[in-house]
């Protein structure tokens, strides 16, 4: 934006971290990982720019944050945080999803109907000094100060130099919707698209009913993502989410395998998607406002197989993310793999975690 006169200036990709098995001690800072659109705020005056994970500009999706930024952080500064949406006492990805719509009249209707909030945990940048070679204790140090003002919908992550209570919120926040505990270290600069920092996420493992597949872009005959299911109270059979990081020779073998199961929607669970074409999955039609050009369409299967797999959490009755291939279950039957088997996190208010950081 080049009305804009900032040490640092968009796009600037965040910094990133990686994924650990266990919380590190040491000197770190520990930090909830908030489960939203990673956004660094520039503001210059009455220029607010909001960026994204991939550089390109989300400031027209959100006008209420635009708002806020202007009433609540400094006259010139670069924050980078996390964009959330609350609703009810935990977050919900699903619903922020939808924020990115085409339409401005749509735009304008959700962010009064669905308002959404920024969690600051990083400055780059405030008033002419770059902030971005200095050490992040320096960093959370200056954060605090010029966010000590700030109302809803800013706010401040909460942060602690305390490993047990880092691994205390591990576990303790799940239930209102986070994905774990970041790890940053204490002398490390700010360093874009760099994995620096640390994550470690909730990681489980659910057995499901493989109930249809996607073939890879590189043929017709490579698979290219396996469909889940898992049956609900009623006899159901729900679909929770996929899986597809194969090898480029599995994903044919894949397809052979699967072939002698391959049936049609009149026979098949989700039978509604004939009516489609066999254009969406349930679902799915969320994830095309993310990539308009990606084939939607499945192939259906007899629901007999069963897989292992690993998974995060869940964002409703679905996998927030994509699960991981564990191994097959020939020992399952299909009918056992329920919801009941899934470990839920004991509900948490969102407000409670917030207000850490006062």
């Amino acid at each position: 934006m080049a009305s804009m006169q900032l040490p640092v200036l968009p796009p600037v990709a965040p910094m990133l971290s990686k994924a650990v098995p266990d919380i590190p001690e040491g000197a770190f800072s520990y930090e909830p990982k908030w489960d939203g659109f990673r956004s660094i705020v520039f503001r210059d005056g009455d220029a607010v720019e909001i960026g994204s994970r991939n550089e390109r500009p989300m400031t027209r999706y959100f006008p209420e944050i635009v708002e806020a930024v202007k009433a609540n952080l400094p006259e010139k500064c670069v924050i980078d945080g996390e964009i959330i949406v609350v609703v009810g006492n935990r977050l919900e990805f699903e619903v922020l999803q939808q924020r990115i719509h085409p339409a401005a009249s749509r735009v304008k209707l959700l962010s009064q109907e669905t308002p959404a909030s920024f969690i600051a945990f990083d400055v780059l940048a405030l008033d002419d000094t770059d902030y971005t070679h200095r050490p992040f204790e320096e960093r959370r140090a200056a954060l605090e100060d010029a966010l000590a003002g700030t109302k809803p919908p800013i706010h401040l992550t909460p942060a602690t130099r305390n490993h047990d209570l880092a691994v205390q919120w591990f576990s303790q926040f799940e239930g209102a919707g986070l994905d774990g505990v970041v790890a940053k270290p204490l002398a490390g600069t700010y360093q874009p698209d760099k994995r620096t920092m640390f994550k470690i996420k909730h990681e489980r493992t659910a057995d499901c009913v493989v109930a249809g597949y996607r073939v890879h872009k590189s043929g017709p005959d490579s698979i290219g993502s396996l469909l889940l299911g898992l049956y609900t109270d009623s006899g159901e059979l729900a679909s929770v989410g996929v899986i597809g990081a194969f090898p480029a020779a599995r994903r044919k073998e894949l397809f052979t395998e699967m072939q002698p199961l391959v049936t049609t929607f009149e026979d098949h669970p989700w039978a509604w998607a004939k009516q489609e074409e066999g254009t969406r999955t349930p679902r799915s039609s969320e994830f095309s406002r993310w990539n308009a050009k990606k084939d939607l369409s499945f192939i259906p299967l007899r629901p007999e197989l069963v897989v292992e797999v690993r998974y995060e959490h869940m964002e409703g009755d679905r996998f927030r993310h994509t699960a991981q291939f564990r191994r097959w279950r020939p020992d399952r039957e299909p009918r056992s793999c329920t919801y009941a088997q899934l470990d839920e996190p004991v509900k948490y208010d969102l407000a409670d975690i917030l207000s850490v950081a006062k």
